[in-house]
């Protein structure tokens, strides 16, 4: 046999075992995930609503803390005009539940910016209460979302 024999021969067998074991991968069924609220445990489901005063009230001061404490700035959110759901458990019912927001804020300084945000359940401080994890549009400075804070949508 010819060593161009001999390598077709080899890459027609290197072939026909990938095309087995795909065929095998794919008639295999796939494992049911069960959704987070059978785990131990179980998350609910139950999530505040985007609107909620308490989930607003907590981005804005958080927002205002990290303002003062690491770019010695004085810029505050003076309120939210907007808040409205865009997506909820997105990622699949075996994940943690989150709900995804996006608001409209006036700031102090008279501008209004978009702000991201999303809640999830039981990522509060030592795993009790709705954490809330958010960005606001074009104040991303140490782009920890970026691009224009997709990062923390869905």
């Amino acid at each position: 046999m010819s060593g161009k024999g001999f390598r077709r021969g080899v890459f027609r067998y290197a072939l026909s075992i990938l095309a087995l074991g795909a065929g095998a991968a794919a008639a295999e069924p796939l494992q049911d995930v069960p959704p987070a609220e059978y785990r131990y445990p179980p998350y609910t489901g139950v999530l505040p609503l985007c609107s909620d005063p308490f989930i607003l009230t907590e981005i804005a001061s958080t927002f205002a803390a990290r303002e003062a404490e690491y770019w010695n700035s004085g810029l505050a959110i003076a309120g939210f005009e907007t808040a409205i759901e865009y997506g909820y458990r997105t990622s699949g019912l075996s994940y943690i539940p989150r709900r995804y927001c996006r608001g409209e804020a006036l700031f102090n300084d008279g501008v209004r910016r978009l702000v991201v945000y999303n809640i999830g359940e039981n990522l509060g401080f030592i795993g009790f209460g709705s954490g809330v994890t958010w960005c606001v549009a074009g104040l991303d400075r140490n782009h920890a979302f970026s691009p224009n804070c997709r990062a923390a949508g869905p």
